[in-house]
């Protein structure tokens, strides 16, 4: 541990070391990240000359040596950004992803009222996100692990935002029908799963990224239970894996939706099936 007298400017060069040898992208800027995303005080790279709590110190360099060992750095500091939110991040749940941030835009540009649902909603991010930004009457989380459940709830708490938090198998537990479902589901096949980044396939959870041996168990499923609860003239939003995007849009025909098209992430992938219900089921 280091003693009180050590400086901000010691400690960053402490941890930029240690994560320049694991070869971190910009090693000074994430242990600044680090600082910011773990509340201690002040901005290490102006108050350089500022004496640093050796328990905020330890801090630091714990958190630098989990994220040089490969854990997230999302679940190193507890905290992740989604649109304009801050949310608990930890394994209970997927990282919120910037492309996703793209179905939440996508979904907006079509519905902003009536009653939303996410379904595997995870941490809870695209529910909030909704509940922030749309004028829903009332939006649903619903996820089959209670942990995840869980976390989003402390989401809900932590950002003052109310959304209908509920435990269960994709619309299981959905009453009534609703304007707007929204959903990014697992969509990795089981082949593939070992090659994901280690970051992933060793930290975040299995369940919420597994999805048969074509990775579209999930989507396929929900594409038809989405039929009797979505109302007459409402949205569908599922995030797909870009390479199974039109088999995911063929789908999606084939389940009986109409208008089904399909929107670019960020990043120019194929990433976001919408469509809409004609007559419900």
């Amino acid at each position: 541990m280091r003693d009180t007298s050590a400086t901000a400017a010691d400690l960053i060069a402490q941890v930029a070391t240690i994560l320049r040898s694991a070869a971190v992208e910009q090693p000074r800027r994430t242990a600044g990240r680090l600082w910011r995303d773990l509340g201690l005080p002040g901005d290490p790279l102006t108050a350089t000359g500022t004496g640093v709590p050796e328990r905020d110190a330890e801090r630091l360099v714990v958190a630098a040596q989990r994220l040089a060992a490969g854990e997230p750095v999302e679940y190193v500091t507890g905290v992740a950004g989604f649109r304009r939110l801050t949310l608990n991040a930890d394994r209970r749940g997927l990282i919120p992803r910037p492309e996703t941030e793209g179905l939440v835009e996508a979904v907006l540009a079509r519905v902003r009222s009536g009653r939303a649902a996410d379904v595997c909603t995870g941490s809870g991010a695209i529910a909030l996100a909704l509940a922030d930004e749309g004028d829903f009457d009332e939006v649903i989380g619903i996820d089959l692990s209670p942990d995840a459940v869980a976390l989003a709830r402390s989401n809900s708490e932590r950002t003052g935002l109310a959304v209908t938090w509920l435990e269960g198998d994709l619309v299981a537990p959905l009453t009534g029908v609703v304007d707007l479902l929204v959903s990014n589901p697992p969509y990795i096949a089981t082949a593939e799963y070992e090659a994901l980044d280690a970051g992933v396939r060793d930290h975040e959870p299995a369940m919420a990224l597994l999805s048969g041996a074509d990775g579209l168990d999930a989507t396929r499923r929900l594409l038809i239970a989405a039929r009797s609860v979505v109302r007459e003239g409402g949205w569908l939003a599922i995030e797909v894996d870009c390479r199974r995007a039109a088999q995911s849009a063929q789908l999606a025909g084939a389940s009986g939706w109409s208008g089904v098209m399909v929107q670019d992430d960020l990043f120019g992938r194929a990433r976001f099936l919408l469509a809409r219900q004609e007559k419900l089921q």
